[in-house]
């Protein structure tokens, strides 16, 4: 279970939308035409692709705004992009992801392109389209004076490094000086042997081999690499050196001492775009106030999430939190939920593929009934919501002796349950508003109850869910053991 838990969920359900992250770097389109092979062509000895699918992408410092995006903070975007259809495709893409595009500018040279070639599961070609030349000068001096000044309106900077002609040395230490003094963060991903170009970042993320290109330390040598990385750190005033290390993790090296965080990923399909990921989840979780080790691990598990897909994608919200909310790593607290919070974790869940199951009640005595009920309802689906009576709409129901066990402390006994994934209270008679504000795909009730009488089986039936009941476990109620609470205080007088 990862550390600060309970913040990184706070960010991730409406935390990271109130940050504002600055992405500037080498803009690309990424294109993919993917096909199957099945000869090879009379014409020359080269495969034939009989195309199948066409896909575009967000790539470079694109990808990372997307990522951003993803993770739901305000992301801004600056760079160089040309005039053409695949400045027209890009920005589309950015669009509906929602990554404002303020800081970019027209440049005379065409936007980058990168059209990989897959057959199946093989990349066969790829080719790319960008110019050689600088970007002139009156565009450089125009994006410094962009991006300085949105540097200023944000919470964190990363500078997306693909050696492409967006970041100059210049433009590099305007924009670092500038994050400087405001006491933001800024985060370099590099493409040049020379670190010295980001002086005074908080953060470089070089992989193992960038990290070899700049020290001369061979990458086999880890041991060896990994000190003359940490000597790089006081050489060019940055506070941690971030060091992804493909299936070994990521390690951060500050300049006495090292942290490394495991590799996360559980079957690898596609690295492309995981630095991206990685830079981007780092720049959100220390905009939001989390410890640096906490921040590697997190950027860990969005790493190993993204490279189980095919192709640059970024990271999504709802699949870090279903990554981090199965019942068994939270502990009571983290499961007891308002009920904006748990229609927030219920649609993030579903956009996961998870099934929701939901049942109500009392529970004001736990007992076995109680649990073989809760144990039946996880069978229906991979998610539980438990919707649980308020102490005013007990009383309501039961008399005014009830209930016996006051809201806080119900809902967290029943939050500590291994079967129960997230815990709502409710004040009305019925849950039936929250049956409809959360649409569960199953709906489930004890035995003495029939589908008909079962409230909310209406609204969950029209919407597409189901209504089961389970058996009721005889001879166990609430009421059952205060009768023979009240008749052992009664042979006691």
């Amino acid at each position: 279970m990862l550390p600060e838990l309970h913040s990184i969920l706070n960010l991730l359900e409406g935390g990271f939308s109130q940050l504002k992250i600055l992405v500037v770097g080498d803009i690309m389109l990424d294109r993919y035409i993917h096909g199957e092979v099945e000869r090879i062509s009379p014409e020359a000895p080269v495969p034939v692709l009989r195309h199948a699918q066409r896909y575009e992408r967000a790539g470079g410092a694109a990808n990372v705004a997307m990522n951003l995006a993803g993770l739901g903070c305000q992301s801004i975007l600056a760079g160089f992009w040309g005039s053409d259809a695949e400045q027209s495709e890009l920005k589309a893409l950015l669009d509906r992801a929602g990554v404002d595009t303020v800081g970019v500018v027209s440049s005379s040279l065409p936007t980058i392109s990168k059209t990989r070639i897959v057959g199946r599961m093989q990349q066969m070609l790829r080719l790319d389209i960008e110019s050689r030349e600088a970007p002139p000068a009156e565009e450089m001096d125009r994006l410094i004076e962009r991006t300085t000044s949105l540097v200023d309106k944000v919470h964190a900077v990363i500078l997306s490094d693909y050696a492409k002609g967006a970041l100059s040395r210049q433009l590099c230490k305007a924009v670092i000086r500038a994050a400087r003094a405001k006491g933001i963060p800024t985060l370099a991903d590099p493409k040049t042997p020379d670190l010295g170009k980001y002086s005074g970042a908080t953060t470089v993320c070089p992989n193992l081999g960038e990290l070899s290109m700049a020290t001369g330390v061979p990458s086999h040598q880890l041991d060896t690499l990994l000190d003359a990385g940490q000597r790089q750190v006081a050489e060019h005033g940055f506070q941690f050196l971030t060091v992804t290390m493909s299936e070994k993790g990521i390690g951060i090296l500050w300049p006495e001492r090292r942290y490394h965080s495991p590799a996360r990923a559980q079957e690898v399909f596609d690295v492309s775009g995981a630095g991206d990921t990685v830079i981007a989840t780092i720049a959100a979780s220390l905009a939001g106030g989390l410890q640096t080790e906490t921040a590697i691990d997190l950027a860990n598990l969005a790493a190993g999430i993204v490279v189980g897909k095919m192709g640059t994608v970024p990271i999504a919200q709802h699949e870090l939190i279903s990554a981090l909310t199965p019942s068994t790593t939270l502990n009571a607290g983290e499961k007891i939920l308002d009920r904006e919070r748990v229609a927030m974790r219920v649609a993030e869940w579903r956009a996961s593929g998870e099934t929701i199951v939901f049942t109500n009640g009392c529970f004001d005595l736990l007992h076995v009934g109680h649990i073989t009920l809760l144990e039946d309802c996880r069978r229906f689906g991979t998610k539980l919501v438990l919707g649980l009576n308020a102490d005013a709409s007990v009383c309501r129901l039961k008399g005014p002796t009830r209930p016996i066990v006051a809201e806080r402390e119900r809902a967290r006994v029943m939050a500590a349950l291994a079967s129960v994934d997230a815990v709502v209270l409710f004040e009305e008679d019925t849950p039936l508003e929250l049956i409809r504000d959360l649409k569960p795909n199953v709906l489930v009730k004890g035995g003495d109850y029939t589908i008909d009488t079962v409230v909310g089986h209406e609204e969950v039936i029209a919407f597409g869910g189901r209504v089961e009941i389970v058996p009721t476990v005889e001879g166990f109620s609430t009421t059952n053991i205060v009768r023979k609470l009240i008749a052992a205080q009664e042979k006691q007088k």
